[in-house]
C-alpha cells in the first residue's frame, strides 16, 4: 500500500523534513506515527497525500510512483486518500452537509448520490442530526467528526490523520480512535500521526517513531 524508498525531503535553506526514510505499510494496516514536534510526521503524511513531493527517493502508494504523477493522475490519487487535520479545516460559512459533500462534488458525483453518501458518512460519525448546522455551532469533538466524515465520504482505501486528537480531551480522543478502528475493520488503511504516547500505546498497533527527520524505530521491527 505505502512504500518509502530512501526518501529525502529538503526544504529551501537546506533543512531536512525527512532524511533517508525507508518503510512499508501493508494494505489494511492501522499504524501510528509519533515523534517530537518537528520530527517529520506532517511532512511524511504530506508526501503520501501529494501535498508535497520528495526531493529524492521514491514514494509509492498502491503501486503508483508519486514522483511520476501529473494532472489528472494527481486528482485521482487525492480522491483515493482521505486526510484529517488537527485544526479541522472546515469552511465556516458552509453547513456540515456542504463541508462533507465537498470531495464528492469535486469528483463530479450526481446530487442524489451526494446526499446519500454524505448522510451515510454523517450517520457513521454520529452527526446526522447536525447536517444543517454550521461549524461554529459545534464543539471541537463534533468538528473533528465532521472532518472525519469528509475524509471518508469518498470511501478511500487510505486515510491519513495528522494529530486528529491534538485539540480534544482524553474521552473524546478515545472516541475518535474507536471510529478509526471501525474504519480499519472494514479494510481501510490508516496512518495516524500523534504525539500522545499514552493514547496510542493502549491501541496495541504498530508504531513508527521519527526523530530529527529520521525513522528511528518501528515496533514491528524493533531492530530498525
Amino acid at each position: 500500500m505505502i512504500h518509502f524508498d530512501n526518501v529525502i525531503k529538503r526544504y529551501a535553506g537546506g533543512s531536512e523534513g525527512l532524511s533517508k526514510v525507508n518503510l512499508h505499510i501493508d494494505s489494511g494496516e492501522m499504524v501510528f506515527l509519533t515523534g517530537h514536534s518537528g520530527a517529520g510526521k506532517s511532512t511524511l503524511l504530506k508526501l503520501i497525500g501529494l501535498l508535497e513531493r520528495c526531493t529524492s527517493g521514491q514514494v509509492l502508494v498502491s503501486g503508483r510512483n508519486l514522483s511520476r504523477l501529473s494532472g489528472r493522475q494527481i486528482s485521482y490519487h487525492r480522491r483515493e486518500v482521505g486526510m484529517i487535520f488537527q485544526d479541522y479545516r472546515l469552511l465556516q460559512n458552509r453547513t456540515v452537509f456542504d463541508n462533507v459533500a465537498m470531495p464528492l462534488i469535486a469528483a463530479g458525483m450526481g446530487y442524489s448520490d451526494v446526499g446519500r453518501r454524505v448522510r451515510a458518512a454523517l450517520d457513521k460519525v454520529g452527526l446526522l442530526s447536525k447536517e444543517k448546522a454550521y461549524p461554529i455551532a459545534l464543539s471541537g469533538g463534533e468538528q473533528q467528526r465532521v472532518g472525519i466524515a469528509r475524509a471518508v465520504v469518498n470511501r478511500p482505501p487510505l486515510v491519513l490523520a495528522d494529530e486528529p486528537t491534538g485539540n480534544l480531551d482524553p474521552d473524546l480522543s478515545r472516541e475518535i480512535m474507536q471510529l478509526f478502528e471501525q474504519f480499519n475493520q472494514v479494510g481501510v488503511t490508516l496512518l495516524i500521526a500523534s504525539h500522545d504516547l499514552n493514547l496510542i500505546s493502549r491501541m496495541n498497533r504498530r508504531i513508527l517513531t521519527l526523530s530529527k527527520a529520521r525513522l528511528v524505530h518501528d515496533s514491528q521491527n524493533p531492530s530498525s
